[in-house]
């Protein structure tokens, strides 16, 4: 089975409805931090930590993921990852104290690892042609973000007459769903002559010891940190830390009477502005470096943190941020994975990317933990901006000496 000429075919489409529904899911939690926390009396770091482990636990699971699906195939794979991934969700709907949330919270985020980009992201790099892959990998990554367009105000309106803990089962269906579209996803080998005759240590090895495969992983780290951060506490800061909406505005107009729908519309908007951006970035891909792309997305996010920190915290400015963050938020990933698949190979191309996502996770445990804590200690968020500002700006640095060559000769 070769892989395909078309850019749109049946593997492709199924990777974009499971990625949706995964990171519709994934991206719902941080709506869930002020119901959680009110109902229990909790402080703001004890679900964060259960966020924050979510998303350590992902980036654990999804090397071991495309290991597996590497092994005994894509489809057994996910059909784990989504199994894990309600088992985890039904658990914690039962759950009434802040460890049960933390522990079922290691089954959510090895289930989104079975379900996510590490797998998904390699059967459709797979089945795509050298000259459709870099657009194939960003479609797949905006379907991500279709799903977080969708995943927050889902959730904000499910809560308007469920309980949080039906809301969650809802969402396990959902995810159990997935293993309906299975049937079609099936994808081809292709490898070079060179990687048939290399074993998956033999390429481990030779990456790990490439500087580049490092400064690759090192730069990931602050896409986790702002990521995880913005995801799991944007919607509580903008409820918390926004002026008022005013009657009679647009927003008013349009039923966004609350600082906490804003919050919820806030992340559904950073999920449409990245469906341009990603698309955008996987077009660049295909013609222009991939490092320099990545040093110009580090850099956009700095300065859109920075200058939104500096900033009285308005409606406007909430929008403006989401929508310019939007256009930066997962536009990493295609060229990421696309650069790992253009220095290294396609055969354990899923194990390599997910190496590197472990680093984008730790950055992730790291922005969503610290976001909890530094709240509980000062009451505000500031000093975490701060903190992605810095990682930011060193990611937009380590990008530049990637030595971005080996390209890879792929046959059927």
């Amino acid at each position: 089975m070769s892989h395909s000429t078309r850019l749109l075919n049946p593997i492709l489409i199924v990777g974009c409805i499971i990625i949706t529904v995964s990171f519709a899911v994934r991206a719902s939690f941080g709506v869930f931090q002020i119901p959680i926390a009110t109902e229990f009396g909790w402080l703001r770091t004890d679900f964060s930590l259960a966020i924050a482990i979510q998303n350590l636990a992902w980036g654990i699971g999804q090397p071991i993921f495309a290991a597996m699906a590497e092994k005994i195939g894509d489809r057994k794979a996910i059909i784990l990852g989504a199994l894990t991934y309600a088992a985890g969700m039904v658990l914690s709907a039962w759950s009434v104290t802040p460890f049960g949330h933390q522990m079922y919270a290691w089954l959510v985020g090895f289930g989104i690892a079975g379900t996510g980009f590490g797998v998904v992201l390699a059967v459709v790099g797979r089945a795509s042609s050298d000259k459709n892959r870099s657009m194939s990998l960003a479609i797949v990554t905006a379907a991500g973000s279709f799903g977080q367009v969708i995943g927050a105000p889902t959730a904000e309106w499910l809560l308007s007459f469920l309980a949080w803990q039906q809301v969650f089962l809802v969402f396990a269906a959902a995810i159990l769903g997935l293993v309906l579209t299975l049937p079609f996803m099936r994808a081809p080998q292709p490898v070079s002559k060179a990687e048939l005759e290399e074993s998956m240590g033999e390429i481990l090895g030779k990456a790990l010891r490439d500087p580049s495969y490092a400064l690759i992983a090192l730069g990931f780290f602050s896409c986790g940190y702002q990521l995880g951060f913005v995801t799991a506490h944007f919607p509580a800061f903008v409820t918390e830390m926004c002026g008022p909406i005013q009657p009679g505005g647009v927003l008013h107009s349009i039923g966004v009477t609350t600082t906490s729908a804003l919050g919820a519309v806030a992340i559904s908007l950073i999920g449409l502005a990245n469906i341009g951006g990603t698309l955008l970035a996987g077009w660049a891909g295909k013609h222009f470096p991939k490092k320099y792309l990545l040093a110009a997305v580090y850099a956009g996010r700095t300065l859109a943190a920075a200058a939104f920190i500096l900033c009285p915290i308005t409606p406007l400015t909430v929008i403006a941020f989401s929508l310019v963050m939007g256009s930066l938020w997962l536009a990493t990933i295609p060229l990421t994975s696309g650069l790992v698949a253009h220095l290294f190979g396609l055969r354990y191309m899923g194990t390599l990317y997910g190496i590197v996502f472990l680093s984008h996770q730790i950055g992730s445990f790291l922005g969503i933990w610290l976001g909890g804590r530094m709240y509980d200690i000062y009451s505000d968020y500031t000093m975490v901006w701060w903190i992605g500002v810095a990682v930011g700006a060193l990611s937009t640095i380590v990008q530049l000496p990637i030595r971005e060559n080996r390209p890879v000769a792929v046959v059927a």
